[in-house]
């Protein structure tokens, strides 16, 4: 066969296999979102089926051999060419599914599945006894995985793969230390400082109608096309694309508090334009996927932080908005700016601000490795938990679902994932500095209302490509240089410096 009828072949087959794969994103965003209580079993069923058929499709030899027939040809000479990407990451796709026993992806679908909806319930009650059961079997299973698919060093690399290819946990240690040590210093500057944001307005009454038609608005704004996407009230706020023209989020509203549902819906928005952005005459192959969950985390903490908590957005948009809620009729624009970036230790990461955000993570990083390091156990993860939030955070949660129940991530398996929450604030910032020297004041842009430059420099700069390069070199060619802590750690002494007066 020759190498471009090959290509075709694996072409077709791939596109095929991500459409079975988009219908199990509709039913996993039905899970989350609209189900049934006594439905959970028979879809965590649907889902063991799923994953069956697609690991089949999956480790298929036939993709072994067409693979064979188009490598070394002159279809992917060049390297750059979107042929040449997609025979790259199918070449790794597959030779990490075939070491994937078919039981074992059967069972892993429907733990994950299990233990996503037990989470949802169990965590409402604070059942940290009844949820254990699914954490540890999640877990195991996990673990197996990581010795069927192989790593260099140790299991949590293999983990790290599926979300940051080409990530290693000794050099997230490294880097996460540098950022831990500067997040520590700049809090005790601000813990001196004798600026205190008002943010019991951000308590107040918050009629949930009205923001759920704010949080409409502002996505709109930005840039996220409703058009092909919609917003739903969840548990746990998340995004998913169904495919070209069905990019689909979350969000959560509180009556009596503002920050969750609007920064919440920014946060998922920038996701989401990240999938919009996306090639669709790609669709279903590497080059029309994202790279990773870091870049995925760079766009929504860039939208939800650097965009979204800036004096520029609010001088735009405070006007807009303090008419819509009686609650602010009373707190002009400096305090309600300064509110929304109040620095408190707290314990639930998704409303943490942004200079201890990355300690939470930071938590989470340190308890993963030591559960596939071996060094810690399901049984005593309560008590980790809360003595790295006391030394860390200086708070100790009082229950289970506000310390280690809070997250959605480990009951469905997503070890490995948390990481890519603080990458994804490296690379926004680093990413935020190089928009700026193109753009110029971004701040001034925003007060306009201006957002599109932004966006399509993203578009430009990372949408785009896809998976065409991987996530460190795609950084660094958008922006010029390496991945490093520098930008952020900058980005927050001077965005906090000014709004503490350090």
């Amino acid at each position: 066969m020759k190498p471009e009828q090959a290509y075709e072949a694996l072409r077709i087959f791939q596109i095929d296999t991500a459409y079975y794969q988009s219908l199990g994103a509709l039913a996993g965003w039905d899970q989350r979102t609209y189900i049934p209580q006594k439905g959970h079993a028979h879809r965590a069923r649907q889902f063991a089926a799923l994953a069956r058929l697609l690991h089949k499709r999956r480790t298929d030899p036939r993709i072994g051999e067409w693979l064979d027939a188009i490598e070394g040809s002159d279809l992917v000479a060049d390297p750059e060419s979107p042929e040449a990407a997609n025979v790259r990451e199918w070449r790794r796709d597959y030779e990490r599914a075939v070491r994937v026993p078919d039981d074992l992806a059967v069972a892993l679908a429907q733990a994950q599945s299990e233990g996503e909806s037990a989470w949802e319930s169990l965590r409402e009650a604070d059942d940290w006894a009844g949820f254990q059961p699914y954490l540890k079997r999640v877990l195991d299973l996990q673990r197996e995985y990581a010795e069927a698919v192989g790593y260099e060093t140790e299991p949590y690399d293999a983990l790290l793969e599926d979300y940051e290819p080409g990530e290693r946990a000794a050099r997230l240690q490294t880097m996460f230390a540098e950022l831990g040590r500067a997040t520590r210093a700049l809090l005790e500057r601000i813990r001196g400082s004798e600026v205190r944001p008002p943010v019991e307005v951000l308590h107040r009454n918050f009629p949930v109608e009205v923001q759920r038609a704010v949080a409409y608005e502002v996505t709109g704004l930005l840039g996220y096309d409703l058009e092909g996407g919609r917003i739903d009230p969840t548990a746990h706020p998340f995004e998913l694309s169904v495919g070209p023209g069905d990019v689909r989020i979350t969000t959560r509203y509180y009556p009596d508090y503002f920050n969750a549902a609007f920064f919440g819906s920014v946060h998922e928005a920038g996701h989401a334009m990240y999938e919009q952005g996306l090639p669709a005459e790609h669709w279903g192959t590497p080059m029309g996927q994202a790279v990773s969950m870091g870049v995925h985390e760079s766009q929504s903490r860039m939208w939800e932080n650097l965009v979204g908590r800036s004096l520029g957005f609010w001088r735009f948009y405070y006007p807009k908005l303090q008419p819509r809620f009686a609650a602010l009729a009373d707190v002009g624009l400096e305090d309600f700016h300064r509110a929304v970036n109040a620095v408190r230790p707290s314990l639930i990461r998704v409303e943490a601000d942004e200079v201890t955000y990355n300690l939470h993570i930071l938590i989470r990083f340190e308890l993963e490795l030591a559960l596939f390091r071996g060094e810690l156990e399901v049984d005593d993860l309560p008590e980790a938990w809360n003595a790295k939030y006391r030394d860390y955070l200086g708070v100790t949660p009082p229950n289970f679902k506000d310390g280690v129940m809070q997250d959605v991530h480990w009951s469905g398996g997503m070890f490995g994932y948390f990481p890519s929450y603080t990458l994804g604030n490296v690379y926004a910032a680093q990413l935020f500095e190089a928009a700026r020297r193109d753009l110029g004041d971004l701040e001034e842009a925003f007060a306009r209302g201006a957002f599109a430059p932004l966006l399509e420099w993203l578009r430009d700069r990372v949408h785009r490509h896809g998976r065409r390069f991987p996530p460190r070199q795609l950084v660094e060619r958008a922006t010029g240089a390496a991945p490093s802590t520098d930008a952020l750690v900058r980005y927050l002494n001077d965005r906090f410096g000014a709004l503490y007066e350090l």
